[in-house]
């Protein structure tokens, strides 16, 4: 997909053939009241559960605050959440709703089956493109080019939309020189604990993400989990089997931010706590948490050395101390479009 709206005026910053680009990075915002942050980004990602209960008038409201985000491409994959644009599901009454609700009620809450897919593919006009499962290329106003793969499903048992059998497993197509990986699911064992502590990541995703290494893997679903991780990579990419604790090389490995790291501690002394307490004013302010990983930066990017992972969960609990978390605002780097 080509892109042909005139830029901002802005400096951009060229490395030999690569380009920095400005990712803004969202996720679970189920219809919340949410402030979108000024700042200008390259491409702006929702990765899914735009909505609580799938609603036509959630869609809407989510699709507002979208089309408030300062960018002019904006890509967007349905959580387990959104289950009306999940059609398999919709249409054979899987849910509890649907036995709960007249035909009249239900449609008028949640529309008919296709009203809510058609609803976010006419966002289109405003820059905002729903994806579906698979790859997508586009070529950016900036003159960057950016191979995403996407994918909505999670593993789960329950009525959700786009679930699998944990058992059964999803096979998750990442194609060699994908630059951005966006699920809604998190990888197994990377910022993916709920709130029991528990790991919900998928491992079949982490294994297709070990194969390819992109550059980015934005996703969300576990909001406790919130948070960015520079991942340097060990041992070989094309070996047969993956898992954390034979790819993943936490020594050389960087935590770039966790709820953990802003929320008080019974453990942390005046300093400590006033030195949460000015990244936590300093980011509400932005309405985003900032994080630069290109050459030059402390901790880059490498292709295929290091990934940075970013879970972009918004939604919190209400009894949390942030009941809703931020969206990132992330700097990276992309080869040029002539460069490919």
């Amino acid at each position: 997909m080509s892109l042909t709206k005139a830029l901002p005026i802005r400096s951009i910053k060229h490395t030999g053939n690569t380009i920095k680009t400005r990712f803004l990075i969202l996720s679970d915002t189920h219809a919340c009241d949410v402030a979108a942050p000024k700042q200008y980004a390259d491409v702006a990602l929702h990765c899914g559960d735009l909505t609580q209960r799938s609603k036509m008038s959630e869609f809407r409201k989510s699709l507002a605050l979208l089309k408030s985000i300062n960018s002019p491409l904006k890509l967007v994959i349905p959580g387990n959440h959104d289950f009306t644009l999940d059609e398999t599901l919709f249409r054979g009454g899987e849910f509890k709703t649907r036995r709960l609700l007249s035909t009249k009620e239900r449609e008028m809450e949640y529309g008919r089956t296709g009203d809510a897919i058609a609803l976010m593919e006419e966002a289109s006009e405003a820059g905002i493109f729903y994806l579906k499962e698979g790859t997508h290329q586009f070529k950016l106003s900036n003159g960057a080019s950016l191979k995403l793969f996407a994918s909505p499903y999670i593993p789960s048992l329950l009525e959700w939309g786009f679930r699998y059998e944990p058992s059964k497993g999803h096979k998750y197509e990442i194609k060699e020189g994908t630059d951005l990986v966006m699920t809604h699911c998190p990888p197994k064992g990377i910022l993916d604990a709920n709130y029991q502590g528990d790991e919900v990541g998928c491992p079949h995703l982490f294994e297709a993400v070990a194969r390819i290494r992109p550059r980015l893997h934005c996703f969300g679903h576990s909001h406790e989990g919130w948070g960015a991780k520079l991942v340097t990579w060990r041992g070989d990419a094309a070996s047969e089997r993956h898992s954390r604790m034979a790819d993943v090389d936490e020594y050389h490995s960087v935590l770039v931010q966790h709820l953990d790291g802003l929320r008080r501690s019974s453990e942390d002394d005046e300093r400590i706590i006033e030195e949460k307490a000015d990244k936590v004013r300093a980011a509400y302010n932005e309405r985003c948490y900032r994080t630069s990983h290109c050459s030059g930066d402390n901790h880059p990017i490498i292709l295929g050395r290091k990934t940075l992972f970013i879970n972009a969960a918004m939604k919190g609990s209400k009894e949390a101390e942030y009941p809703m978390h931020l969206p990132w605002l992330v700097d990276a780097e992309l080869l040029m479009a002539n460069a490919d």
